[in-house]
């Protein structure tokens, strides 16, 4: 099999196939950060590896194939990428920032999937689809006062949204944050486990690079 490093990325016309999550993991390397990431946004643009080793999880376990599935605060297209290559139902991309929207609906053009994306701008809070499954990596609210609860929109309108949610957050807040889900009615049923690497973006950034441990739950509405 010819290796996909090897291969044009930006020649694909079609969906490529991908057998192994490593073939995925390599697609998804062709996906940019953010050029301009804006800190109110709190935008942290999530590792190829991580991204492939969760959708992964998430196909293995039912939540993609043959499903509409939504990536909340989907930024450049991680993903909704990932999950349109492994999947073939319906993938929507709900982001606020028309910047990262475009490159994400450019890079899908490229990799081949732009017939299975749909991407949206706008706030998540006033996103009012549905579907079998939301990926989502909201933001920390940890950066401005006015945020701090940003993640909490995010939780809340997923399982709106969806009877399945994979939810991104610190990991010194899981037990908030599967409070706060089991306050909606949505029971914590697998956990991954990951150090997400973050680059020195933000002018605040003292270090190059700082690496944050992260859980993903995947919640299951009970109700």
């Amino acid at each position: 099999m010819q290796r996909l490093k090897d291969m044009d990325v930006k020649g694909m016309s079609k969906k490529p196939k991908i057998t192994r999550k490593r073939h995925l993991e390599m697609i998804l390397q062709s996906i940019p950060f953010h050029k301009e990431p804006k800190v109110h946004l709190e935008q942290y643009t999530t590792s190829s590896n991580i991204a492939a080793d969760l959708l992964w999880n998430a196909y293995s376990l039912g939540d993609i194939e043959n499903k509409k599935v939504i990536d909340l605060g989907c930024g450049t297209g991680i993903f909704a990428v990932g999950a349109a290559l492994l999947g073939e139902g319906e993938v929507i991309g709900v982001d606020v920032d028309p910047d990262a929207i475009e490159i994400a609906k450019h890079q899908a053009s490229k990799i081949g999937v732009d017939n299975i994306i749909k991407f949206i701008l706008g706030d998540v809070q006033n996103f009012t689809g549905s579907a079998d499954t939301v990926i989502q990596n909201p933001p920390f609210g940890a950066q401005k006062a006015k945020r701090k609860e940003a993640d909490r929109i995010f939780m809340k309108r997923a399982i709106e949204i969806a009877p399945v949610v994979y939810s991104f957050h610190i990991k010194e807040t899981e037990e908030f944050v599967e409070k706060f889900f089991a306050s909606l009615n949505g029971q914590v049923t697998c956990r991954f486990y990951y150090s997400l690497p973050i680059p020195r973006i933000y002018h605040f950034h003292e270090k190059e690079k700082i690496n944050i441990d992260v859980v993903v739950l995947r919640i299951q509405r009970t109700k």
